[in-house]
């Protein structure tokens, strides 16, 4: 866990103060709890969906298994392949 210092005008660090001694918590876990809740929950998604597309990765998927070089450059067949599924 890494520290950090904060400055604070004298209101402030006591009302901060105040809100710890009423949740029964410190200064410390007061801040900490704030700014925990500013992280967008956006970015737990985002994380969700890069894990599970690192676990796609590593199940064994691999496109050089379904087509060869040739046939993925191969426009005119992709084409009719593209038309077919619409």
């Amino acid at each position: 866990m890494s520290n950090i210092t904060l400055s604070l005008d004298s209101q402030t660090h006591r009302t901060a103060r105040i809100v710890a001694a009423e949740r029964g918590i410190s200064v410390s876990a007061l801040v900490r709890d704030l700014l925990q809740n500013l992280r967008p929950a956006q970015q737990d998604e985002r994380v969700n969906a890069l894990a599970e597309t690192f676990e796609w990765a590593n199940s064994g998927y691999s496109a050089s298994s379904r087509w060869s070089r040739d046939e993925l450059y191969d426009r005119a067949a992709m084409r009719k392949l593209h038309d077919s599924e619409q």
